[in-house]
Formats: structure tokens, sequence, C-alpha cells
């Protein structure tokens, strides 16, 4: 392992050096002239998700890592992007799991999007490829989505409409360097709504040979609901995500952690191997994931090898007990290093770029989105509109898969959720248990960033000595951090003319 690791790092530099001249949006070759029947514009729109990991920048900057002390990813540019994400420090490397390249591959994604719609709105029979720009529009809105979440200030309705945004493209580039607009947050989601209206009616999901890997009617709902979410528009959460998962099916459409409902529990899989959890989370035969995209990343090193990373004390206090119910969570952490637990979602192919060179890329198959999220935002909508027995139903429902041993005497009531949260409004109360039972599931998947940013949640980070007794470096992200907002990447701010984020 770490011979690969430090072969691979030579070379390296030498990949990301040539990455640092990409164009603002990675212009795609003009293809226009052989996209000529559906089936090609559909083999385009292939390249129309972002092929770069999240995961990584969203975690290492979340609560839910710590200092594990030691760091055997051996690539000091890992090193140096872990480093900065857990301290809050703005990277400018070209790590195939950083903010720039997580930039430039939304970017590319939309870019294809874009060269799809523009060779359908100029065919002989635009009928024909309706399906296609059904995906297009919804890919379109995703990858600009994630942009706006991760580079500009969350959502506000008070502050939207001048909080800078980030530029939305609706064409293809047609110029090697094009200056671009950041406009405002509100204008990014009111095109991200019109891109999504237009959409979703068109989708077809016969269309698709493989439907688990494009936007189908079910995931494309489910990021509708996820966008009204983040609005606060909580009717339109509940009509998307009951379009997505109807409420009497998330049982038979939940992940099987436990043995209670389907078949063998996760928790009898293997740490690796060919059954593996990582192996299998990520299938697309797994009804829980609705949304699946192979993306260029290291993500499963940095987790498993990684210095800021899950630390023993964090992964004891998300897996062992369930709050409020006080069942055991059936999620088990393994390692490959000692005092360095992994909760291993992914599954790392290597490619060599020639064979027996032992140099090449990662690639991890990462679910976008899933019925677990459906079901939590769904709540968290009954929740916001009163309706808290239909939220506390929904969360005995995954409860019933979560817990080893199941019964029906792990249901939580009112009672027990203000009991155990110490409050008296129930509203209060199911908020903190939908989002600590979020932040259990999504364990090294990089959801907890979007509730941090969602509820102003305050994070601290420590760095340890080498005998890991002693702190030697404390750095806190405040609710109102400005370093919340992720930088944006020095090359478009240079060839695109786009203004930086503010930074203390």
């Amino acid at each position: 392992m770490m011979k690969k690791l430090i072969i691979i790092s030579g070379v390296f530099a030498v990949l990301v050096t040539s990455a640092g001249c990409k164009k603002f949006l990675d212009k795609e070759p003009d293809n226009r002239a052989k996209l000529n029947s559906p089936e090609k514009v559909s083999q385009l729109l292939a390249s129309a998700y972002p092929q770069n990991n999240y995961y990584p920048m969203a975690e290492v900057s979340s609560d839910n890592v710590g200092d594990c002390i030691t760091d055997e990813n051996g690539v000091p540019s890992w090193s140096t992007l872990l480093n900065n994400l857990y301290f809050y420090e703005d990277n400018k490397g070209v790590d195939e799991d950083g903010p720039e390249s997580y930039w430039f591959g939304c970017y590319k994604a939309i870019a294809a999007a874009n060269l799809a719609l523009e060779t359908i709105a100029k065919v002989p029979d635009p009928q024909n490829y309706q399906a296609q720009k059904g995906e297009a529009l919804v890919a379109r809105a995703y990858a600009h989505f994630m942009l706006v979440n991760f580079f500009a200030k969350f959502y506000n309705e008070s502050t939207a409409d001048t909080d800078p945004g980030i530029p939305y493209v609706t064409e293809p580039e047609n110029v090697s360097i094009k200056k671009y607009d950041r406009k405002t947050v509100k204008y990014v989601y009111d095109m991200i709504q019109k891109d999504l209206f237009a959409g979703i009616p068109l989708i077809v999901n016969e269309a698709y040979a493989k439907p688990k890997y494009h936007f189908t009617k079910t995931a494309a709902n489910a990021f509708a609901a996820r966008y009204y979410l983040y609005k606060q528009e909580y009717d339109s959460v509940i009509k998307y995500a009951t379009a997505s998962i109807a409420e009497n099916s998330f049982a038979a459409n939940l992940r099987p952690w436990n043995n209670t409902t389907v078949g063998v529990g996760y928790t009898t899989l293997d740490l690796n191997g060919n059954n593996s959890l990582s192996v299998v989370y990520t299938q697309p035969d797994q009804k829980a994931n609705l949304l699946l995209v192979e993306t260029n990343s290291w993500w499963w090193r940095l987790s498993s090898f990684g210095r800021f990373s899950l630390t023993t004390d964090i992964a004891s206090s998300l897996t062992s007990n369930v709050p409020v119910s006080g069942g055991p969570w059936s999620f088990s952490t393994g390692s490959y290093v000692q005092g360095h637990p992994v909760l291993s979602k992914v599954e790392e192919y290597f490619v060599e770029t020639s064979i027996g060179s032992g140099i090449g890329n990662g690639w991890e198959m990462v679910p976008l989105f899933s019925t677990e999220e459906v079901l939590f935002n769904l709540a968290e909508a009954y929740t916001y509109k009163g309706e808290t027995a239909k939220a506390i139903s929904l969360l005995n429902t995954y409860l019933s898969t979560r817990i080893d041993g199941y019964v029906a005497g792990y249901n939580i009531d009112e009672a027990s959720i203000k009991g155990y949260y110490g409050v008296t409004d129930i509203q209060e109360g199911l908020i903190y248990t939908i989002l600590d039972y979020k932040q259990s599931e999504f364990l090294q998947e990089g959801m907890r960033w979007f509730d941090i940013i969602r509820y102003g949640i305050e994070v601290t980070h420590e760095e340890l000595d080498a005998t890991g007794q002693h702190v030697v470096r404390t750095k806190t992200l405040t609710a109102d951090d400005p370093h919340k907002v992720f930088q944006i990447p020095v090359t478009a701010q240079i060839q695109a003319g786009l203004a930086p984020n503010p930074r203390p």
C-alpha cells in the first residue's frame, strides 16, 4: 500500500502542474457534428454529472473528524489538503479531492449538459429528444446547486438577493477565456428552480439502460426535496419527497443495516474484499441508492489513512447507542491502522495509466442521493409544519432498519425526545433528533457539512502532539465564520474575473 502511494505521488506533481492550466469551464471538445441521435446525446449526458468527489472537503471540514496522529497516506499534497480543510485554510492545490478540482468538475459537467441542450435546440425533431432535455436540465441544476452551496453563502431569504453567488452558465463556451458574473445566491437558486421545473416532467426512466447512474424521476424528485429544504419551503419538500418515495414505501427501500427487514444486513459484511461494505454500499441493486456517480477520487485512502479523519472517540460517539432510543446502532467500524477507525462506504478502483506502471488514478462510485436522505428531509419538513407525529413515525421506520435486535420497545415518542434533550418544545427536540441521526447515518459521506452550514453549528478542531495527550493547536469555526464558504479557486478568479469570497 505505502509503496504504491509513494509511486503515485512521484508523478502526481507532474499531473497537477498541467491541471492548473485548465480553462474556467474546461470545455469538452466540440462534438456537435456527431450528436445526431437521441442515443448519442444520451452518451454525452453521461458526462453531465460531476466526476469529482465532494466527500473529502465536506467531511474533513465537519465535526465528524479529529486528529488521528498517524498519517499513512504518503503523499505530501494530500497532507496539505487535509491540513487546509481541517484548519479552515484556503487550499490552493489542484488535488482531485480539493475545492478547485470540484469546482472544475462541476463546470465540466455543466458544459456537457449545455452542449446537449444546444444540440437539442437545433435538431429538426426535438420532440424525440425530450427525455435527454429533461436529464440535461436537471443535471445542470444539480451541478450549480452544489457549487452555490460550497462557494457562496448558504441561502438566507433576507440576504440572498445581495449575497454573491456563482456563475450560472447556460450555454457552451465558444472562446478560450471568458469573463463571468457571480450574480447573487437568489439568482442562482431561481435558475436552479427554473431548470428543475422544466426538466423533471420530461424525464423518462425507460430511456436509461442503467437508471441508477442518471436522474430518474425518483432521483430528480429527491433533488427537488433537498432544494426546497434548503429554501425552507416545507410544503414543496413534502410534495417532492413523497413523489420520490411513497410514504408507505420507506421501510422496503432503506439500507438493510440490520437483519430485520431484508435478508442479510450490512453488519455481516467484511471490511474489505468482494463482499465488503464498501463494495455492496454503492451497488445499483441497493434500493436506497437513488443516484450514483463515478468519481476520480482518493477518498478511500484519505479516510482510511489520512491524519485528520474519524477518530476512535468520535466513532464511538456516533456508532454506539442511538440517541433517544438507546438501542445499539448497527453501524460498525474497522481499521487498517491502529487508532484510525473507518466506516468504509466507498471502494477504490485503481486504474493504471499504463499496464504495470504502478501509476494511475483512483476511481470511486459514490451515492449522490439516497432513500435515507429523502426520509430525513420529509421528517424535517413535517416537523416544521407541526405534523410531529408523522415525523416521529418516519424516524421509527428508519430505526427499524438501524438497531441491532430491533423491537418496538426501541421506538421513540414525544416524551422520550423531550426527556433526552431536556426541552419542552417537541419541534426543537425533533430537529435535534433528526440532526443526530443524520450525523451517524451519513458518516464519512460529507452530508454533515450541509447541516453545519444550514444550522450555524460551531465546530472545533484540535491538533494533538505526537503522544496524543496534549492539544497543541485549536481552530474553531463559529456560526458566522467566513470560512464556512469555500474560496473561489484562484484560477477562476484570474481567468473568469470572479471576486474572491471575503476573508478576515
